[in-house]
């Protein structure tokens, strides 16, 4: 079976280097959906060397502190899961306490309807979180 990761970007892409790349996910009703996505096809952290996870879990952090500074939301859930798409990515996910899922995780039924204008008012945020993250990935140096 192929590997949709590897086929490709896996959602609208931000960012790519080297080694990984960053995509916004096209998830109905949480448009502060991120990953990381390494761009070799491996299916665990451990897989990778020292440096690499070390520049994975930078990049991570970029993702989660570019989220915080543009869009404050509640809670930034991370996960790296794997279980249906065993390629190495990571879930950055901007969470908002109005969020139809909120408080339990993005795979769980919604508890109320989508808030249509807050969605609205966090997609247009976006464009100025992505020329951040866009500076900040590509400045970081690769270990």
């Amino acid at each position: 079976m192929a590997c949709p990761l590897c086929a490709e970007d896996g959602g609208a892409l931000i960012w790519r280097g080297e080694r990984l790349r960053v995509i916004r996910a096209q998830e109905a009703g949480f448009p502060a959906f991120y990953r990381v996505v390494w761009n070799a096809h491996v299916a665990e952290f451990s897989d990778l060397s020292a440096a690499e996870r070390a520049h994975c879990m930078e990049s991570v952090t970029v993702v989660e502190q570019a989220l915080r500074e543009h869009l404050a939301p509640t809670k930034v859930n991370i996960a790296a899961l794997g279980n249906m798409v065993p390629h190495l990515h990571w879930h950055v996910i901007g969470r908002f306490s109005w969020d139809s899922h909120f408080p339990s995780p993005v795979w769980a039924p919604a508890q109320r309807p989508s808030p249509t204008a807050q969605e609205d008012a966090v997609r247009a945020l976006l464009p100025a979180l992505e020329a951040a993250l866009r500076l900040r990935l590509a400045e970081l140096p690769l270990l």
